[in-house]
């Protein structure tokens, strides 16, 4: 994955910027729980947003506004999902439009669940520079918590379970079920979706190496490709997923 910010304005602080490369760089684990949430009969989540640089040609000058959207979906290159703000000065986006942007211009992603915040790197960019109060504040008007601007969190109970940085737990516990679903439902193993993504291509964007392993056991190609050219493993190796590659 590219992880240089390519759309960000002039005069952003250091700070900042930082915030944006560290929000690039953990993207995928944002977009790893969101994938097990869209799987999960009761919700886990109770925030999940992704802001983005947007960008527009004005008088001759490019304008950037990083702005949320929900409603995410991610192919692997673009993010796609629902705007949520009212931009200040863009006028060619507007607040309920459907986006698709490229992962480069990533400027932020948020998770929160069971009263921890994950990701905002931007907020706690901001927060590190507020007074005490100001920060209290500011999570009383977010209605959560964001603890310590200095430990930000990337995966669930990540320091309980420092396992799970490298694979998600209910990617181990979905092994055996997932083994009997395909068995009954054979054509999931190498079916297409509609861009030519099969099982395999989802699942190491995801990097979920266990569910990986598996479809490979029952005979996934490996080498599948999706309309616009790309293996699994060419998913694995953008996103950085260093454990799949010897899978793949």
């Amino acid at each position: 994955m590219e992880n240089t910010p390519i759309f960000f304005a002039d005069g952003e602080s250091q700070n900042m910027i930082n915030a944006f490369e560290r929000a690039q760089e953990t993207f995928k684990y944002f977009w790893r729980e969101l994938s097990w949430e869209y799987r999960r009969i009761i919700p886990a989540l109770d925030v999940a947003c992704v802001k983005l640089a947007f960008t527009q040609e004005i008088d001759d000058e490019t304008i950037v506004e990083h702005m949320w959207i929900n409603e995410i979906n991610f192919d692997g290159e673009k993010i796609k999902g629902i705007l949520v703000n009212d931009p200040n000065d863009l006028t060619n986006v507007s607040n309920g439009d459907y986006v698709e942007i490229p992962i480069n211009q990533i400027s932020d992603w948020l998770f929160a669940t069971q009263d921890k915040t994950y990701g905002g790197f931007t907020i706690q960019a901001m927060r590190s520079e507020m007074s005490e109060t100001e920060r209290q504040e500011h999570d009383d008007a977010w209605g959560m918590d964001f603890g310590d601007y200095n430990d930000i969190l990337v995966a669930y109970e990540q320091k309980e379970k420092p396992e799970n940085l490298t694979e998600h737990p209910m990617s181990i516990n979905m092994k055996d079920s997932l083994a009997n679903f395909i068995k009954e439902n054979p054509n999931e193993l190498n079916g297409e979706d509609e861009f030519g993504y099969t099982f395999l291509h989802r699942e190491a964007i995801a990097g979920n190496s266990t569910i990986v392993k598996v479809l490979l056991d029952l005979g996934a190609d490996k080498n599948a490709k999706t309309h616009d050219n790309k293996t699994a493993r060419d998913f694995a190796e953008s996103l950085k997923w260093e454990h799949l590659l010897p899978l793949l």
